[in-house]
């Protein structure tokens, strides 16, 4: 699974690199190097320009006869919520998508048909089980340590996420209400192979630069989406161990994706 990543570019820095025109920003976020579920994340999507996106959450996938779709640049909290979840909090277990079963599952299908997304990452954490070699058996005294790792580009550019997005509108509040829309995400993930395979079981699935049109684009047909995504271990990157200080939510800084020595006992 993606649980947890790191984001430290600025607006500006994005909306360059994915060729944003129409940034929708209240708010512009730190560097974040700790991004945990339920934390606002930036998000990169295809949507047709309205003066109250309000109307859209009633329209699937944003779609419209009368104008094309605008590259944007948003603000959206990681979590999918359905939109028809009847509690918010249900996005805290939507976090991933598995790509095996999205296209199917009533929370995903929807928004995997027409709500694409890209999640710009500097890179993700995974953590490796380990156990001391020569060490007593942790068996049946609990789970051995895990060791975080931090898993990006070798070349330093920009993780792009495949993801999801959903627009969910509380019934709680009234229709004028800036807060009644609450946008959400998910990133899309698939099984892990190779030496990322090693660390965890799943990884993100990527958007190359070539490919980011036809993902965004809500019109492209669901048949030809599978064959737009590449899984993180194919797309040049190197893992490294980092301080453990990444698994507590409230740490947070540069620090926190510096290489540390490992042991070779605990691989």
């Amino acid at each position: 699974m993606c649980g947890r990543y790191a984001s430290s570019r600025s607006p500006d820095d994005l909306a360059e690199e994915f060729e944003v025109v129409d940034p929708r920003l209240d708010k512009v976020l730190p560097p974040d190097y700790n991004v945990a579920p339920t934390k606002e994340v930036y998000a990169v999507l295809d949507r047709v320009p309205r003066e109250a996106d309000s109307d859209a959450a009633s329209k699937d996938g944003g779609k419209s006869q009368d104008a094309d779709p605008v590259r944007q640049l948003r603000v959206l909290r990681w979590g999918l919520v359905p939109f028809w979840a009847k509690d918010p909090s249900i996005g805290s277990r939507m976090i991933n998508a598995r790509m095996e079963t999205v296209a199917e599952k009533p929370a995903f299908r929807r928004a995997f048909a027409g709500r694409r997304c890209l999640l710009p990452a500097d890179g993700y954490f995974e953590w490796y089980e380990t156990q001391q070699e020569g060490a007593p058996s942790t068996k049946g005294r609990g789970k051995p340590p895990k060791q975080p790792f931090f898993i990006r580009p070798k070349d330093g550019s920009v993780l792009a996420m495949a993801g999801l997005y959903e627009i969910w509108k509380d019934p709680t509040r009234d229709d004028d209400d800036p807060e009644r829309y609450r946008w959400t995400c998910t990133v899309l993930t698939t099984e892990a192979t190779d030496e990322v395979g090693r660390i965890h079981d799943r990884m993100p699935l990527l958007v190359t630069p070539d490919r980011r049109t036809a993902w965004l684009d809500p019109l492209t047909p669901k048949e030809q989406l599978p064959g737009l995504l590449v899984p993180a271990q194919q797309n040049g990157l190197e893992a490294f161990p980092v301080s453990t200080a990444v698994g507590n939510v409230r740490n947070n800084g540069p620090e926190l994706v510096e290489p540390i020595p490992l042991e070779e006992s605990l691989l």
